[in-house]
């Protein structure tokens, strides 16, 4: 009679419970899972809005983690667990963690500023924390930027904040200038006209403001010219390589020479 009190205690006891744990993973894979889904459906409808794309790309992370946290309350508090102990309880310990995390906490303070000083949107070719690319993400902990060759530069928020930020594409066109080396032996004249003739002559290059050439400085062993022009800024790399290869061919054909600096001893 004992053994049949005891395993009906067992089965009545893994029916009630078991229930109630196989409802919470209900709860915490089905919750997840409409937590993704509300969560592309705000990013869609910021996207729609036109809404820029740093902020929809932060709070799509916010607004899925804040999701992720109600829905472990829902499945603890369907166990029976008292969640108003376990809030107070997890507060106590997110103070200790917080103490311990201070770095990650401040890079997540660093991300907000980031997101509503916008000193720069995705897509944006920056130079943040010494390292320069092309922003691909900015999410709670980090900015991402792709590099001209291709790597992945990770560098936290705070990194970001706490130094000098410069935004390439803040505005649509920029300033390039070309520094050429000539004798003092040659044609000063000649040289200039033969840059001017060739930046005037560039496709890309902007007629306003216009481009101008002229001495730079007097060096020891050179006089240097520095060619000034403006380009759209998808633009500056192309020309600049362009204009330095046509410089050198009419150089060497109008026999201008381009002096080399001296070796040290």
């Amino acid at each position: 009679m004992h053994v049949d009190f005891s395993w009906a205690v067992i089965v009545n006891f893994i029916t009630l419970y078991g229930v109630k744990v196989l409802a919470s993973l209900l709860i915490f894979f089905v919750g997840k899972k409409i937590a993704s889904l509300l969560t592309m459906v705000v990013v869609k409808g910021m996207r729609t809005s036109k809404i820029d794309e740093t902020i929809t790309s932060f709070f799509s992370n916010v607004i899925y983690f804040g999701l992720l946290v109600v829905i472990i309350l829902a499945a603890l508090s369907n166990l029976g667990i008292n969640t108003t102990s376990f809030l107070a309880v997890l507060g106590t310990a997110g103070l200790a963690i917080g103490l311990a995390l201070q770095g990650t906490l401040s890079n997540v303070g660093a991300g907000i500023m980031l997101v509503f000083f916008r000193p720069f949107k995705i897509g944006h070719s920056v130079q943040v924390a010494g390292e320069n690319g092309i922003v691909e993400e900015l999410n709670l902990f980090s900015v991402v930027l792709k590099t001209a060759d291709n790597k992945q530069i990770i560098i936290p928020n705070s990194a970001v904040i706490g130094k000098n930020i410069i935004n390439f594409s803040a505005k649509p066109t920029s300033r390039v200038d070309l520094v050429f080396n000539i004798g003092y032996e040659d044609d000063l004249r000649l040289a200039k006209e033969t840059l001017q003739e060739i930046v005037n002559h560039e496709e890309k290059v902007l007629k306003e403001p216009v481009p101008f050439v002229a001495v730079s400085e007097l060096a020891q062993t050179s006089v240097k010219l520095v060619v000034r022009f403006w380009v759209k800024n998808e633009d500056s790399a192309s020309v600049s390589f362009s204009i330095t290869e046509k410089v050198k061919l009419a150089f060497d054909e109008k026999r201008i020479s381009i002096p080399h600096p001296p070796l040290e001893a």
